[in-house]
Order: structure tokens, then sequence, then C-alpha cells
């Protein structure tokens, strides 16, 4: 196993990439980068880093040279000859040949797109723009990238022993919540940790730790190059990134209100399975279930990533229940803000009574609160969205409003033909 601090402290990044794959990434990337290949290859969407934690100066705290140095040696990598043979027959969700043939070949030829860095005040301003099929590509690896980098700075004068200690530390907490999990009676957890990672050598190991610490309980990882390393499942669906671009691209307010359910009739021409998860809070539950068409009643399940969770998950199972479907038989995967004591609690108040999923992201791959001299190694928020589609402003409601973007005479508007009222704000964890 690899001595973390170790490479840590001998500071020989050049044998550590942040990013190392074009698969070092999430594996709903490719899914959604798949389907737009498909339906809206010509889309030009801009992507931007976001940082939701505007007390954090980013620009002060990494270097911006080797800042460069990272996003630059991300656009030297290309699909490996193994990892094209990976995708092109191993098999995801019980099925064979997911990827198609084409979209593999196109991925084969895939260098990420150039970008463009500003320092603005004690901040970065990174975008990325393109064909949305490229662009898109962009956004996992610039949060590795921000994040990993973040920690190295933070690191940096460490010694060698203050190092291992932080590290053990950092170690046994991880252990210790997944003896916490393992307790839990029909539990399925997967990781989804790797947007805001504390660094690569350090995802792979919380991985190794859920396989050897939960066994069956742990479902796969949402990191396409762990889950070939380490031959476990990929696990992951669809982003709030579709029904965003999707609405932008409309011309209509009645064009608009239909947005979110193009997503998943494109959705659904692709894919099938547990792979039919509906993502609704992009402009509000409430709204997208009462006007759902009847046919997303019938799909696997439901991933619920914002708001109170209880009151969200509830909200399901009486719309299952009305439309004549049995919660029992669906599946809900929770996945905003995880953590041991959260996903204890939803596990007691749901399980039995709906098919159960944790999607454990930020506090399972970079939980160093409280570690280290400072305070400085705790995670923080940030995002990378697509904040424009064909030159219009993208918009994200959320059914918590500090996840909200887009300009504020778009969000009224959105919030008018989506029907959302009032809405209440809860702390964003992570």
């Amino acid at each position: 196993m690899t001595d973390i601090a170790t490479r840590v402290y001998s500071h020989s990044w050049k044998i550590d990439p942040i990013v190392r794959s074009v698969i070092d990434t999430d594996f709903y990337k490719l899914l959604m980068a798949q389907s737009i290949f498909r339906h809206h290859r010509d889309t030009q969407v801009t992507f931007s880093l976001i940082n939701r934690t505007k007390t954090l100066p980013l620009a002060d705290v990494i270097d911006e040279g080797e800042l460069r140095e990272q996003l630059d040696h991300i656009r030297t990598l290309s699909l490996s000859r193994g990892e094209s043979t990976w995708l092109r027959g191993n098999t995801f969700y019980g099925e064979r040949y997911m990827f198609g043939s084409d979209f593999v070949a196109w991925l084969e030829d895939f260098r990420f797109p150039p970008y463009t860095l500003e320092r603005k005040g004690d901040q970065y301003e990174l975008t990325f723009e393109g064909s949305w099929v490229e662009a898109t590509m962009w956004e996992i690896p610039a949060l590795a990238v921000i994040m990993e980098l973040h920690s190295r700075a933070v690191l940096k004068n460490m010694g060698r022993f203050e190092l291992q200690v932080l590290y053990a530390q950092a170690m046994t907490r991880v252990w210790e919540k997944i003896q916490r999990l393992k307790k839990l009676d029909g539990v399925r957890i997967a990781d989804f940790g790797t947007r805001r990672r504390h660094g690569f050598l350090w995802q792979d190991w919380c991985v190794q730790a859920m396989m050897e610490g939960l066994g069956e309980k742990f479902t796969g990882t949402s990191n396409c190059l762990i889950a070939l390393r380490r031959e476990v499942e990929a696990i992951g669906t669809n982003a709030h990134e579709l029904p965003m671009v999707y609405a932008a691209t409309t011309e209509t307010d009645e064009a608009l209100a239909a947005a979110p359910y193009r997503v998943f009739e494109d959705w659904q021409k692709d894919y099938g399975g547990n792979l039919l998860i509906i993502l609704p809070d992009t402009y509000g539950t409430t709204g997208f279930l009462e006007r759902a068409p009847e046919w997303l009643a019938e799909w696997t399940g439901m991933r619920v990533d914002s708001g109170d969770p209880i009151e969200c998950g509830e909200e399901a199972i009486r719309w299952w229940q009305a439309h004549g479907q049995d919660p029992t038989k669906k599946l809900m995967i929770f996945s905003d803000g995880l953590d041991v004591d959260v996903i204890e609690r939803l596990h007691t108040h749901f399980h039995g009574r709906v098919g159960l999923a944790f999607g454990w992201g930020t506090l399972l791959t970079n939980d160093f609160r409280g570690l280290g001299p400072d305070e400085r190694l705790a995670p923080f928020s940030l995002v990378c969205k697509a904040v424009s589609a064909n030159g219009k402003s993208t918009v994200k409601l959320s059914d918590n409003p500090r996840k909200a973007m887009g300009t504020p005479e778009e969000i009224e508007r959105y919030k008018r033909v989506f029907g959302v009222g009032e809405q209440e704000e809860t702390d964003v964890v992570v």
C-alpha cells in the first residue's frame, strides 16, 4: 500500500500529477458526455469555477504557476489502450457495451480544450468554453486540481513525523466511520468523492478501506480510473448540468417548463435499468413531481441532492404511491453532504420502506477537519458549473436557495415558470 505521508513529504509531485488519466473522473460524466455526444453535439457551453466559500482566498493560497502546470498537464492526456478496452468491453450496471463504439472512438481522439485563467482579487476565475461534449470534460479534473493544490499548499511545510501522524489520524477517522456503517443492516454505500478529494492517493486509499471494511455493502466508486484499477463497480447516473443547459437553450416559457422532462426523454433512449434515476431538484422537487409525466414514475429510482433529505424522501414515497408504484421496489439515492451521522439517521428512517443507497463524497475523501496545526485542511465548497449555453445564462434553483445560481432576473423568471415560492435555506456543508 502506498505510503502517502512519505510521498507528500518528498514533494516529488512530478510522479504524482493530480489528474492521471482522461478517466480520472466521475462515471456520470462519461455517461452524460455520451448522451450529449448523441443529442447535443453542437451546443456551445461555458463552464466556470465557483468558490462558494468566499472566506477562503484561493489565489493567495494556490500558486498560479503550479495551477497552470497542472492544467497544462491535463491537456496532454489521452485515453490509453487499456482504458479504451475497459470502456468498450466491461460490464457496467449489468450491461456490456454501454458505451457505443462511435463515442469511444471520439474519446480516444479527445484532448482537453483550452482554458482561461485570471486572478480576480484573492480568487481565481477559471473558465472553459467550447462544444458542450468537450467543455463538460473539464468539470471534475478542474475541481480535483484546485482541491489538491490547496491541500498541498497547506501541507508544504509540515515535517516527516508530523505528516505520518496526520495521515494516521485521518486513516483512523475513516476506519472508525466504516466500522459504524458496517453495523447498518443492508446498507449500500458508494464513493462519490472525486470532485472534492484531498488527493488521488487518498481517495484510492479510502476506496480500499471501504472494500475491506464494508465488503458487499460497498457498491463501488464514482471514479472510473480507481474502478478500473481496483476492479470495483463504476457508479453514477446524471447531474444538474443536463437540465440547466437544456433549459438555457429554450426560447419560450412553455419550452422552458418542458426542458427538465426532455432531459429524461433523451436519457432513456440511451440507458435503462438502474441508470433510470430521476434527479428532480434542479428547479424544485415539488413542482417537478407535480408536473412529471406518468412514465417517469416507472423509472428505477430518484436521487436526493438538496433540501431536507427526510422531507424530500417522504415526498418521493408519496409520489410513487400516488402513481400506483411500490416504493419498496424503488431506489432512493442520497448524496448531499453525507457523513456517518446523516447516513445512520436516513437509514433508520427509511430502511424497509424504500430501496436505499448512499453516495458518500467529500466527508469520505477529504475529512481532515480538526487535523493538522490549524483548520486550513478542512474541506470547502467548490463547484464547476455550466454558466451559459449558446450564449444564454444558465439557472439552477435547487431545493436549497443557497445552491441557486443565475442572474437575479433569470432566477425570478424560472421561479415563476416552475412555480417555486419561498424556500427554506440550509447550510451548504460541502
